[in-house]
């Protein structure tokens, strides 16, 4: 059924989105206390506070992009999801990071906002092209791929 499929995905992914966006709410929240479940150095408190707005961000980020890359490569996309990995981490992320962290100073700040970038374009070009599926075709083809492995199937027993 295409509109359940369609529904599916978008339920799907907007439950990730506000478990994320309240799991980002806490943490932030409590940015200048949780360091000190595992420390008491002032120096790595003040670290953890300072960086939490970007483990926030990450987060949030991380709850919807696995969601979107699983549609994508349960449709069967797995090459497309692929090269947007590579695209988005190796030729974007990464190197907008070093910029980042080592020509602008930023520092582990920078590495990190340059790792969100790859990220952050991945889920966007994701959500494009999950919610541009044709889910009536997506359908099909699956069908078409179960009756072909229905035509192939052998009895355990003789």
């Amino acid at each position: 059924n295409p509109k359940s499929a369609s529904f599916s995905v978008v339920v799907v992914t907007l439950i990730s989105f506000v478990i994320s966006v309240i799991l980002a709410v806490v943490v932030f929240a409590l940015r200048d206390v949780i360091s000190y479940v595992f420390t008491e150095g002032e120096v790595v408190a003040a670290a953890v506070s300072d960086l939490c707005p970007l483990l926030c961000l990450t987060l949030v980020l991380n709850g919807i992009q696995p969601v979107l890359s699983g549609v994508a490569v349960g449709c069967g996309w797995q090459a497309f999801v692929a090269y947007v990995n590579v695209g988005c981490y190796y030729i974007v992320g990464i190197p907008l990071g070093a910029v980042l962290g080592f020509y602008f100073n930023f520092g582990a700040k920078g590495i990190w906002l340059g790792m969100i970038g790859g990220t952050l374009m991945q889920t966007i070009i994701l959500i494009w092209v999950t919610f541009r599926t044709d889910w009536n075709k997506e359908v099909e083809e699956a069908t078409n791929r179960l009756n072909k492995l229905e035509d192939r199937r052998e009895p355990l027993l003789n």
